[in-house]
């Protein structure tokens, strides 16, 4: 076993917290995972990781090592990639992380068409609405809805997404249409996240304008607030790729549109060091291809 596999392997324990996670990844046995570990502990002679029944956890040496480890193996990945590119197909797995209602609409439909274009790749997929560490957490990708936060991330725009504000038929026919944002703080509003102040944001002339919005329900997850919408229980804003096919058939009404601000672009992210990855650039085409959008940019 090679000095590179023991810190692949010892890189894999540390981000998963676990034997048995890592060598579920690396296709491995537990026992043999933690002789590996055990013998680069013995050849360093210092204490990695400290185990428990219930926890595995690094040392501040075992900490410090692995920083610099995961550079290593990013270099070495790199290299080899930055050759593979230039004459083999996309294979290996790709680890993406993707907001969990988005990927569901959209992503369920697309994965398997590019698994099946490229057989030899396989897919790890994480759907939540937090904003991962890609570096830290070992993710190739994630595809992100909204303004980014300035990194040095390789951003690459997919798709256009609106912000709709709607409610059913019969919720209008009872507290009446707002014609104008100030007036939803006379409406039950359904909201995303869990902020103890909601405000949803409209243009109003030349200025983006943030009003205060309240109501009966919150959640972070934006179906089940269409849902509720269309039971009739208040007026929500939510991504269009959500209600689309509520305004189509009228369980939905759209109000404000004469005071909706500008779109969200959706994007794929990923660090600088995976851009010369020919699965990660073969994702992020596919990507653009399937929803037909622009060039990659640094966000």
């Amino acid at each position: 076993m090679s000095q590179l596999e023991d810190m692949r392997i010892f890189a894999e324990a540390v981000e998963a917290q676990s034997f048995t996670a890592a060598a579920e990844r690396l296709g491995l046995s537990k026992q043999f995972v933690s002789k590996r570990i055990a013998a680069l502990e013995k050849r360093l002679g210092a204490r990695l990781l400290l185990r428990s029944t219930r926890q595995l956890r690094a040392t501040d040496l075992g900490l410090a090592y692995h920083e610099r480890v995961r550079r290593i193996l990013e270099e070495v990945d790199a290299a080899e990639q930055l050759i593979t590119s230039q004459t083999a197909a996309p294979r290996g797995l790709l680890r993406l992380s993707a907001p969990m209602s988005f990927a569901t609409l959209h992503l369920g439909a697309l994965i398997p068409a590019f698994m099946q274009r490229h057989p030899e790749v396989t897919v790890e997929l994480e759907l939540n609405d937090r904003t991962v560490d890609l570096i830290g957490e070992g993710y190739d990708m994630a595809v992100r809805i909204g303004t980014l936060a300035d990194s040095s991330l390789i951003a690459r725009p997919i798709a256009t997404v609106q912000l709709i504000t709607c409610a059913s038929p019969d919720y209008l026919r009872r507290r009446g249409t707002p014609s104008a944002p100030d007036e939803l703080a006379a409406h039950a509003c359904l909201t995303y996240g869990h902020a103890s102040r909601m405000e949803w944001s409209y243009r109003v002339g030349e200025r983006v304008r943030k009003v205060s919005v309240s109501g009966p329900m919150r959640a972070n997850n934006g179906e089940m607030l269409r849902d509720a919408a269309i039971a009739g229980l208040g007026i929500t804003s939510l991504p269009d790729f959500i209600v689309v096919d509520a305004l189509a058939d009228g369980r939905l009404l759209a109000v404000l549109e004469a005071f909706r601000p500008e779109g969200f672009t959706v994007h794929a992210v990923y660090p600088q060091h995976r851009q010369s990855s020919l699965l990660v650039r073969a994702f992020s085409d596919f990507l653009v291809e399937q929803f037909g959008a622009a060039a990659p940019r640094r966000s």
